[in-house]
Formats: structure tokens, sequence, C-alpha cells
């Protein structure tokens, strides 16, 4: 991830003083879960028809990048740019290293397939740009991303990763 830094300076009574600030993204949470990736623009034509639709390819891969602590996503919140949000309301282990896939459409959680549905068929991240906010339980910030098709996917693919 390229991290671009602001920079803007003041002039006050003949002293200039520089203040440097970091995006939003570029800030480290204190959190065990973060955004490891997310493939925000499905493979083919878009179409959120529930039964024929392609909205299960969408999905935001979340990971535990804890050494020792499992922990439960009940009551974490994803959210986009203009505020639509899931809320994993269901009790979901992960353990170490592990992970789960945060798909559209309808299906049934597993914690043994990692996989995890929004009950929703329609899309959620946009296919130009977003902004994807991870929420603890308390409300805090666990991870936050912006990315562009421009210049977050050189490789067009759709996918892009995060935390390795």
């Amino acid at each position: 991830m390229r991290i671009r830094h602001a920079v803007s300076t003041v002039v006050a009574a003949g002293t200039i003083a520089v203040v440097a600030t970091a995006p939003a993204q570029a800030a480290e949470y204190s959190s065990a879960l973060k955004i490891k990736g997310v493939q925000y623009d499905a493979p083919g034509s878009d179409s959120n028809k529930c039964s024929t639709g392609n909205t299960k390819e969408e999905y935001l891969t979340i990971k535990n990048y804890s050494s020792t602590a499992t922990v439960n996503l009940k009551g974490y919140v994803v959210k986009d740019a203009v505020g639509n949000r899931f809320t994993f309301s269901a009790n979901h282990y992960l353990q170490p290293g592990d992970y789960v896939r945060l798909r559209g459409g309808h299906g049934t959680e597993s914690d043994a397939k990692n996989v995890a549905y929004r009950q929703n068929c329609n899309f959620i991240w946009n296919n130009d740009k977003d902004t994807i906010y991870l929420y603890k339980p308390s409300g805090s910030r666990a991870d936050v991303h912006a990315y562009t098709k421009a210049g977050s996917d050189p490789d067009r693919n759709g996918y892009i990763t995060y935390h390795g």
C-alpha cells in the first residue's frame, strides 16, 4: 500500500511551522483482527439477483493475526464509505492465524469452511473506489483501508491484499 502524507504550512507572526499528517488508512489499530484483502469487483458482469447473480464472488477476508488469542467475531461490524454495514450477529471463532471470508448473497455460516454471508444479494463494495472499515464490538476501529481501482489494483483483477 502506498502511503501519502499531507503536509500543511502554517504562517503565524512570522513563524513557519510544518505539520505532517498521515491518512486514516495508514494508522495501525490495536486489534488481532485485520482486513487481509477484498475481492471488491466480482468476476464477470455484476448481477445481484439472488438466484443467478454473482454477489457471493464479492468478499472481504478478515484474518486473526494473533499468535495466541482466539477471537469471536460476534459484534464486529464491517462498513463501507457510505455507511452500508454488516454486523456479525452469530458466534464465529477465529483461531490464531485463521480467517473468514465475508461473502455477499445468502448462505450458511461455517467455521469449518471459513465463510460468513451477509444474507443480502446487493453488492457492498464499489468497483471504482471505496473505504472498508472494521469495528470491534466496543465500537473502536480495528482496521480501515481505502482503495481505488486505478491506484490500488495494478493488475486489475478486482482483488486487493492489505495484510499478508
